[in-house]
């Protein structure tokens, strides 16, 4: 096999596999269907009103529903003393856009409010609205390194429903001590399940950051795209210790604190709904069963998500490479705190990369050029023996080793640093700390806005370009290859890479780029070494 060959296979490969991964998201298990009876489908989140009243057997009396407020340093959420549903959760730290005064994001949107985000379903009723409501405490305003709880009681029927919310003030995770009291003289069976609600966690021009629907079981990470999976309905309980909705910057998740629960999913008028449900709890008459369980409402940064149980770091996940992409990131990160701009980081990252590269690419550089020295003889070979392949492979061999020239020699090199680049290519597409992360802000010398976000594409397409005429660049640089055919798709590929980078994170783009021109820079070195 001829050394351009093997690089064409290998460069179209990667291409296919970065084009395939950006513009099909593919789920990484096929999703179990589960069909959802109406009962599954709770009513609309109550609005505060009043009601009378009402002297219960147990002594318990309902009061007004109403709104209380939860204040933090990293979010603000408000909540429905009927349930205990929430009604907004707002990320201080995060807005919708790079504008000082955007929205800040909010987590529960007007449409994810009539799912009931936190809501309570027993036996299939949601209790919000079915049964009666009072709550103890009032609102929050947390200092660092404070916590607070708010207790919601409720009675339906007989059942006597106890939900004490714990915030902390310096964690996204907060958890949820739910209590079941039995005050018939009989005992009942009950299917408990806890519910989380979100609209869409990316816009829709983002095809590379996609809502979806994710668990973590027996099987590890499982990640559903497809629509319509999800309207249909999807379950999953083989070990289940967490199940959300997440996109590449966000996560609202439950995770339960003991085993045993079914994970289900459904996508319903834009919203996705997540349930976790456990059937059949035992509450003996007169008797009182805990059932503990934990969200998570915020930004997948690693140094949140690892406080929190159940291997929900693992909702930060890059692919193939995660090994290699999650210590890049590291290194970023340590960058990024010595220069302050992420850009920068990218650049030096970038560089050192490059660097410790630098022998396996000046070994591949050297095997491409004896393999350009063969050409003439390999074109003798070919059409000497065009008409019987297996001769001319056994020439072509016995060239090889009369030169001491591996063929693979050139390519082989790359293969092993592929691995490397597609996990910072995740690193980069998928990391939080790039959101909103200015690179230069504006046009040098005007008020333009340019690169002020490197999560998103270039608005003026200016370092795609730029990244495909220094591919173009390399391509003319290198020795072409024997086949006409070969040399004309070698052409095309900077063309249709520059095709595939314009609607990438700049971020990405920036990464490549600055990578082909320290491929430049070093095939200059090595053909002028060479003169």
């Amino acid at each position: 096999m001829e050394n351009k060959r093997v690089m064409l296979a290998v460069v179209l490969s990667l291409a296919v596999l970065l084009g395939w991964n950006f513009l099909f998201p593919t789920p990484k298990t096929p999703p179990k269907h589960q069909e959802h009876s109406q009962a599954d489908t709770p009513a609309p989140a109550p609005t505060p009103q009043t009601k009378a009243p009402v002297e219960s057997l147990s002594g318990f009396t309902p009061t007004a529903g109403r709104l209380v407020t939860v204040k933090t340093p990293l979010f603000t959420a408000v909540l429905n003393s009927a349930g205990g549903v929430l009604d907004s959760f707002s990320l201080k730290d995060y807005r919708q856009t790079i504008s000082p005064d955007s929205p800040l994001v909010n987590l529960t949107s007007e449409q994810a409010r009539q799912k009931a985000p936190l809501g309570l379903l027993l036996n299939g009723q949601p209790t919000w609205q079915a049964a009666q409501w009072t709550m103890e405490g009032g609102d929050l305003d947390l200092a660092p390194g404070q916590s607070g709880a708010l207790t919601f009681v409720g009675m339906l029927g007989d059942v006597r429903i106890e939900r004490t919310v714990t915030f902390q003030a310096d964690s996204y995770l907060f958890g949820e001590a739910l209590a079941l009291t039995n005050a018939s003289g009989a005992p009942v069976s009950l299917k408990v399940a806890h519910t989380v609600a979100v609209e869409k966690l990316s816009e829709a021009s983002e095809s590379y950051n996609v809502t979806k629907v994710a668990y973590y079981g027996d099987s590890g990470l499982s990640e559903i795209t497809d629509a319509k999976d999800l309207e249909k309905g999807v379950a999953e309980d083989k070990g289940i210790t967490w199940a959300g909705v997440e996109s590449n910057y966000f996560l609202v998740a439950t995770l339960p604190q003991a085993p045993g629960y079914l994970a289900k999913a459904k996508l319903e008028g834009g919203v996705y709904r997540v349930a976790l449900e456990k059937d059949a709890v035992p509450v003996p008459a007169g008797s009182r069963v805990e059932m503990p369980v934990s969200y998570y409402f915020g930004p997948k940064e690693l140094a949140y998500l690892a406080k929190a149980p159940g291997h929900l770091t693992a909702s930060v996940n890059y692919g193939w490479f995660d090994f290699i992409a999650k210590p890049l990131l590291i290194m970023l990160d340590f960058l990024h705190g010595f220069v302050g701009n992420y850009g920068v980081a990218i650049i030096l990252l970038t560089i050192i990369i490059k660097i410790l590269f630098w022998p396996l690419t000046h070994k591949s550089y050297k095997s491409m050029d004896q393999m350009r020295k063969l050409q003439p003889h390999m074109a003798q070979i070919r059409e000497k023996y065009k008409d019987d392949r297996q001769k001319m492979n056994e020439e072509m061999m016995r060239l090889y080793k009369t030169y001491k020239v591996n063929p693979a020699g050139g390519c082989l090199p790359m293969v092993v640093q592929i691995p490397v680049f597609i996990g910072l290519y995740q690193a980069l597409l998928n990391a939080i700390e790039l959101r909103h992360a200015p690179f230069i802000t504006h046009v040098p010398f005007t008020d333009i806005i340019w690169l002020a976000d490197l999560s998103v594409k270039d608005p003026f397409y200016v370092t795609p370009i730029i990244m495909g005429a220094t591919m173009f660049l390399q391509q003319k640089m290198t020795p072409a290859p024997g086949d006409p055919t070969q040399a004309k798709i070698m052409l095309a590929l900077p063309v249709v890479f520059t095709f595939m980078f314009l609607n990438f994170p700049s971020g990405l783009v920036v990464y490549w780029l600055v990578n082909n021109v320290l491929s430049i820079a070093q095939q200059w070195h090595l053909i002028r070494k060479k003169a």
